[in-house]
């Protein structure tokens, strides 16, 4: 219905901003993250997502695409609901979130409020199972050799980077391209090429 809101920032309070459309002001529920990033007072545009339910209609918005395109993935675990996804977004950036769930970390899950060990597994083996799905065989491309961490037997960050833009919502040949036009090195670890990607992405 709504793709994004653009307007002036009325109100922030936890976990909730209110943006004055032309005298109308929009109730977005948000992360922690995006009312950190924004002002009141200030112009603000936030993507936004509507959910129904029965007997309420909830709108939420997002600073970032990455954030959305998140939540909506979190949205697609069983068991999962609006509130948990908020939690999740708010307790930390969501380049290490993705990771955490590429990587199975559930102990980074669980920091969240409300997120127990097993829903944190079901985060983990839902998403990783949609993206083993949607993955195509990995090959190599301008000079970075992209195989996936299975079959080589050890980490491979830029598997690992793939995959967790695959969980903000980019498809793979999306995130091999942003990959292929980075400098990277040896050196580099899975999250400093997902932010390396983001910023490149971002300023396209």
């Amino acid at each position: 219905m709504f793709y994004y809101l653009e307007g002036t920032v009325a109100l922030i309070e936890q976990e909730l901003a209110v943006i004055d459309c032309g005298g109308v002001g929009y109730a977005c529920r948000t992360s922690q993250n995006t009312c950190a990033a924004i002002q009141t007072g200030k112009k603000a545009r936030l993507y936004t997502y509507l959910h129904v339910r029965e007997g309420a209609c909830d709108l939420y918005g997002f600073k970032e695409q990455e954030e959305l395109r998140c939540f909506k993935m979190l949205l697609g675990v069983s068991g999962v609901g609006p509130k948990a996804a908020l939690a999740i977004l708010s307790s930390a950036p969501t380049s290490q979130i993705a990771l955490s769930i590429i990587t199975g970390d559930t102990k980074f899950l669980t920091r969240a409020p409300g997120i127990g060990k097993k829903i944190a597994q079901r985060i983990c083996l839902e998403l990783k199972d949609k993206l083993a799905k949607e993955q195509e065989t990995l090959h190599s491309g301008g000079g970075l050799v992209m195989i996936s961490s299975e079959q080589s037997g050890e980490e491979n960050p830029v598997s690992e980077a793939i995959s967790a833009l695959m969980v903000l919502g980019y498809s793979q040949a999306e995130a091999m391209h942003t990959l292929e036009g980075l400098s990277v090195d040896s050196s580099m670890s899975a999250e400093d090429l997902i932010r390396a990607c983001l910023k490149k992405l971002a300023a396209q």
